[in-house]
């Protein structure tokens, strides 16, 4: 595994890093790399959660926003089987 200094840390950063490691029951180390890990690391979402909020989000999106023929504009050109 890589080993990673960090410098410069501001005060208060480091304050609310310590708060937040004593809070979770972690050492300082451990609580950088679950704070990295929530900003880096993909979330896996499910194909029920993700219909779910495509659904939301749908009746928000104006019928005409895009035509059909904008539609299979848009697959053709990034689809070769639909070219």
């Amino acid at each position: 595994m890589a080993t990673i200094t960090l410098k410069n840390i501001p005060d208060d950063l480091y304050e609310r890093l310590k708060a937040a490691a004593k809070a979770h029951h972690r050492s300082i180390n451990s609580e950088l790399i679950h704070c990295l890990e929530q900003i880096l690391k993909p979330k896996p979402i499910s194909p029920e959660d993700r219909l779910a909020r495509l659904r939301s989000i749908r009746p928000r999106i104006p019928a005409d926003a895009v035509s059909p023929e904008e539609i299979l504009k848009a697959i053709s050109e990034t689809t070769p089987l639909f070219s």
